[in-house]
């Protein structure tokens, strides 16, 4: 039995995989979600009162968090799990990928790779993070506002109240000031010439405002380095949250179409361009 792993973004826990899980059960894969570290408590204490730790989460820590998780998934079954991301996940599921972790990866609106920089809406979206004192060294807060235009725009409005009530916690700020600084470290990096990484899928939303879809198109291109089996996946009328809003059936199932794929797929096989 082939295993998933799934990793969640910033704001929210592995909750937001619950429907994606029920989905890949079903298509007989074993589902894995670990929370990032020192989140695997109750939604309300996360949100009442945040571990002091989380306001000095890194890249560094929550990557190698699931390196181990990969690996251990590995010790177990004798297989690479196929690794599926959101947002930051996403960029830890390149992450992985690159590293070798994984059989396949499935990058749903990723946060940038270093070398793919922030454009547009994506600078508004963060901006509210910057804004809060001290940032870098404590747990950040997301107003209903901030979801609501960045992460479900073009939602009823009940519904995201609902999705917010359901999903959204503090975020580690240090995480997202990384991420502005990745011209200036590697904590983000990712080797888009390399030539035996396992297949992956990136996958936007035309109309994500926290990753648009001008950021994934340009993440794409920078794969057109490599041999290595590189795929886009675009999804229209869809914001930030499409791996739980109306239609997420249609994500999932491009992501298990495409790992039913990628167990034939071969270092040198040509890149794929398919829009939905």
């Amino acid at each position: 039995m082939p295993t998933a792993l799934f990793i969640h973004g910033a704001w929210v826990t592995p909750a937001c995989w619950s429907l994606f899980r029920r989905r890949f059960e079903a298509a007989g894969y074993r589902c894995d979600a670990p929370a990032w570290p020192y989140f695997d408590r109750p939604l309300e204490e996360l949100r009442r009162d945040p571990p002091d730790e989380i306001g000095s989460l890194g890249v560094d820590d929550i990557v190698r968090h699931y390196v181990e998780a990969a690996q251990r998934i590995r010790h177990e079954t004798g297989e690479r799990p196929v690794i599926v991301g959101h947002s930051f996940g996403g960029l830890f599921t390149q992450i992985l990928i690159d590293q070798g972790h994984g059989s396949a990866g499935v990058a749903i609106d990723s946060a940038p790779p270093r070398g793919v920089f922030p454009r547009g809406d994506a600078l508004r979206a963060n901006l509210p993070v910057f804004l809060q004192w001290r940032a870098w060294n404590r747990a950040v807060r997301m107003k209903f506002e901030h979801f609501a235009w960045g992460f479900a725009n073009g939602l009823p409005r009940e519904e995201q109240r609902r999705i917010f009530a359901e999903h959204v916690v503090p975020a580690p700020g240090r995480l997202f000031v990384e991420a502005a600084l990745a011209p200036v470290h590697r904590k983000t990096f990712v080797d888009f010439r390399r030539r035996d990484r396992a297949p992956l899928l990136l996958v936007g939303a035309d109309r994500d405002r926290t990753i648009p879809l001008s950021m994934v198109f340009a993440n794409y291109q920078r794969y057109m380095q490599s041999p290595s089996v590189t795929e886009l996946k675009v999804f229209r009328g869809r914001s930030h949250w499409l791996i739980a809003e109306g239609g997420w059936e249609e994500v999932a199932d491009a992501a298990l179409s495409f790992f039913g794929k990628s167990r034939k797929a071969r270092v040198g096989t040509q890149h794929g361009h398919l829009l939905g």
